[in-house]
């Protein structure tokens, strides 16, 4: 008789565990996928203002804007991200006069190479890999 409740005991407390270990690996998921989507968002606000400060068609409010999006990516991305975005700030930023179109290219393409590897993107392709970005060609309107 001893056996048989030790039997139930331990099936019962085995029952247990492994609903609370499913339910907590089901939630850890979940969390990584929330992060994944938000990183996502983040991603694309940051190529939208981007876009707003090509040369040729920046204003100041797109600066502001690109500044506020870059500050805000320091909350969900990886160091690698962020070291990649700070490499790429100094080689636009106004006051660097030594500016090369080459560094340029190369640097804005590591850091959307690490963006995606964020993703969970698995690029295969990372000595090749390159983005440039479209202008629209048309001036900013002044007020």
């Amino acid at each position: 008789m001893a056996t048989e409740v030790a039997t139930a005991i331990i099936t019962a407390s085995g029952a247990i565990v492994l609903a609370a270990a499913s339910y907590w690996f089901t939630k850890k998921r979940e969390r990584e996928a929330e992060l994944r989507k938000e990183k996502l968002e983040h991603y694309k606000e940051f190529v939208a203002c981007l876009s707003g400060v090509i040369s040729g068609e920046s204003t100041p409010d797109a600066q502001r804007a690109f500044s506020l999006v870059c500050n805000k990516l320091n909350l969900v991305a990886l160091q690698a991200v962020i070291s990649a975005l700070q490499e790429f700030q100094d080689e636009i930023r106004i006051s660097n006069s030594a500016k090369i179109q080459e560094v340029h290219d190369k640097l804005m393409s590591k850091l959307f190479y690490t963006m995606r590897r964020d993703l969970d993107v698995t690029p295969t392709d990372k000595n090749t890999f390159q983005v440039w970005l479209w202008a629209s060609g048309v001036p900013p309107t002044k007020p």
